[in-house]
């Protein structure tokens, strides 16, 4: 096994050690040790990590030089192989005749290594993007529906939350306002506010982190008194040219202050390409947008609604959101949002959507973005909190089905726990 040889603190790494065994059938024979050394370096002391506890297997030296051991080799004088040694079953395993397979795929699953070498799909931090709630606190406050997440105080605790998800390697954030209901309007006009919550908390990164990406949230839900992604009429329908052009000021808003990606999650019709035109006419050519093209109407954003404080305050969301029964709908609003200018297409929520993941994969070559929600993210802790799953096991595939299903980011809550696992840290 691989060891590395590391100098002392304080000294420049200058020595390296890598012990190379030879292998016959299973067992090795030899152990070559290599060191490299900078020249004109001076020798100083080294710790010695091993990657492996397995203990060094001691041969026998026969004492002869390269030429006598080439002569040998010749003269056909071979050393004795070692014994073949084949594992048995149990007492009372069945004797039987090999079945006459031409393909035995287990072949290609028999080791680690193996394993790992045919791998189809990774996982990767930088697949993740962060989402994080906000609000015009000093504190963090704890959100009781998503164990592990906060309302975060824009002016540090995001900043310490954004600190720690970079340093695991998570470089994408999306913001989520919790808007005082003192400025919530039935029109909505708090969320084009240069100056409210969500443009300032973009400044106020860009200028600590300038090399994140920052997605943010293109909908009225957060800011409107009535608790839709729309405006209400008085008849309770949403209306919906009316809703896009306060969308359009919205998105322009956020890309002044210094936004990457707009996101409109609103499920209007024909918003995507009346959010380019008003990006592209403040010359704002390079924000790209990525929208939810099936968002589903589901039961499964509970807890982000308690975060957020943002539940319809009457009816639902049925009528702009997508029916979970429908599958080909999602072809529909994945054409227009392709006509439409879209950069990014979204499925909402993640892991009960894998076939319509697959279903976008498959009928676009534009980036495709998963959101696994709060309903899944809160079902996992629950269970991993009463001990009837493995929390980090099951955390980690339902994110890996997310990339096989044909996500190429994530939408998690789990990004920087899952982030920290990938780094060979513990999860937190």
């Amino acid at each position: 096994m691989a060891s590395i040889l590391s100098p002392a603190p304080g000294n420049v790494g200058v020595v390296r050690s890598i012990d190379d065994k030879i292998y016959v059938g299973l067992r090795p024979l030899s152990t070559r040790t290599y060191v490299a050394v900078a020249r004109g370096s001076k020798a100083r002391p080294f710790a010695v990590v091993r990657a492996s506890s397995e203990k060094e297997v001691s041969v026998k030296s026969s004492g002869l030089s390269i030429e006598e051991c080439e002569a040998a080799a010749v003269a056909g004088k071979f050393p004795d192989p070692p014994p073949l040694y084949r594992p048995q079953g149990p007492k009372g395993t069945p004797v039987v005749q090999p079945l006459p397979l031409s393909r035995r795929p287990r072949r290609n699953r028999k080791s680690p290594a193996l394993r790992a070498a045919f791998q189809e799909t990774t996982l990767s931090p930088s697949n993740f993007v962060h989402p994080l709630f906000i609000h015009e606190g000093e504190e963090d406050v704890p959100i009781g529906a998503m164990p592990g997440c906060f309302r975060l105080g824009w002016r540090h605790g995001l900043l310490e939350e954004v600190y720690k998800a970079r340093d695991v390697g998570v470089n994408s954030f999306v913001l989520f306002p919790k808007i005082p209901d003192a400025l919530k309007s039935q029109t909505g006009d708090e969320a084009y506010n240069d100056n409210g919550l969500v443009p300032r908390a973009i400044r106020l990164l860009k200028d600590k982190y300038p090399d994140i990406v920052i997605y943010t949230d293109v909908a009225l839900d957060p800011y409107s008194s009535d608790g839709h992604d729309g405006i209400v009429r008085e008849d309770g329908v949403i209306m919906n040219d009316e809703t896009v052009h306060q969308l359009c000021r919205q998105a322009v808003s956020q890309a002044r202050a210094g936004a990457d990606v707009v996101s409109p999650s609103d499920m209007m019709d024909g918003r995507i390409l009346a959010i380019r035109m008003a990006l592209d006419a403040e010359g704002f050519h390079d924000v790209s947008i990525m929208s939810y093209t099936a968002k589903y109407a589901s039961a499964f954003y509970g807890p982000f609604r308690e975060a957020l404080d943002s539940n319809p305050r009457f009816g639902d969301k049925k009528t702009y959101q997508m029916n979970p029964a429908n599958y080909r709908e999602a072809l529909v609003e994945t054409e227009a949002d392709e006509a439409e200018g879209a950069d990014i297409l979204l499925v909402k929520p993640g892991l009960p959507y894998l076939d319509i993941i697959r279903l976008l994969r498959d009928s676009s070559s534009l980036p495709i973005a998963a959101y696994q929600v709060s309903g899944e993210y809160s079902m996992i802790k629950a269970g991993g909190v009463l001990k009837m799953i493995d929390e980090e096991k099951v955390m980690m595939e339902s994110l890996l089905c997310l990339r096989r299903a044909g996500a190429d980011i994530i939408l998690t809550y789990f990004a920087r726990q899952a982030a920290s696992v990938l780094c060979g840290m513990k999860g937190n």
